[in-house]
């Protein structure tokens, strides 16, 4: 979900070539975007903006508080990012860090993002958790949730977490919820037989999945409320047992 300005070293032809036609497609040049996207951290006088962007998002969901938006920032403001075309917001992205052993029994979105205030934050942690992450319908289909990812795994490296854990959406599932179990839906997404706009992109960008969670997002009636739970290992991460120690 991005035209991302830094592409990865191998791209297949197939790939380019398909983004190359959807940026036609929209009457965009790729090489020009590629110069209009600017990517930086949240600020307390972005909520008007950020709060339509989560509207258009998620209509049926209820968008933060002024109040949580800023202890977000408070909390831990490099986690809170997004992503601007021409100035203009058109997608986000907010994390904390956690204790893994604190959340191994998969819990629920209102307690893993401490009611939405990240109060529950805790540098010392060893997990980078996702809670949220969002593209501008207008935008979808150019990789910018990939670029936002990518500043994900960046803060992870940078925080020496040993890992990233999302509880992702399964929003396709809408279509299927009669046919078929919240489990089989997620294996045919897996083996490629249908499409999820979440969670096919976050399989693309190295999750592996861990479980299913029900009633992780009891409103969120296009996922039934269900909710994969994927984690992102970070290879660098350097356990605190073996960091050298100056004192």
């Amino acid at each position: 979900l991005q035209v991302e300005s830094q592409f990865p070293k191998i791209v297949s032809r197939s790939r380019a070539r398909g983004l190359g036609l959807r940026c036609a497609a929209m009457g965009i040049d790729l090489s020009e975007f590629e110069t209009r996207i600017h990517v930086r951290q949240l600020r307390y006088e972005d909520y008007e903006e950020w709060r339509d962007l989560l509207t258009r998002c998620f209509p049926t969901l209820k968008p933060w508080l002024p109040a949580q938006m800023k202890s977000m920032i408070d909390q831990f403001p490099e986690g809170q990012v997004c992503i601007e075309v021409d100035g203009v917001m058109v997608a986000s992205s907010s994390a904390l860090v956690v204790q893994y052993d604190d959340y191994t029994d998969w819990h629920d979105y209102l307690e893993i993002s401490g009611n939405g205030y990240l109060e529950n934050h805790d540098p010392e942690g060893d997990t980078l958790y996702g809670i949220e992450m969002m593209v501008h319908p207008d935008y979808r289909g150019q990789k910018l949730a990939r670029r936002l990812y990518e500043e994900r795994k960046r803060i992870a490296r940078e925080f020496n977490c040993a890992r990233m854990i999302i509880g992702g959406r399964i929003p396709g599932y809408a279509d299927h919820k009669d046919e078929m179990t919240a489990h089989e839906y997620v294996e045919r997404v897996i083996t490629k037989q249908l499409y999820d706009p979440v969670l096919t992109t976050q399989l693309s960008n190295g999750f592996q999945l861990r479980q299913l969670i029900e009633d992780y997002l009891p409103n969120d009636e296009d996922s039934a409320g269900w909710a994969t739970c994927l984690e992102w290992p970070n290879l660098d991460y350097v356990p605190k047992s073996r960091q050298p120690n100056f004192g």
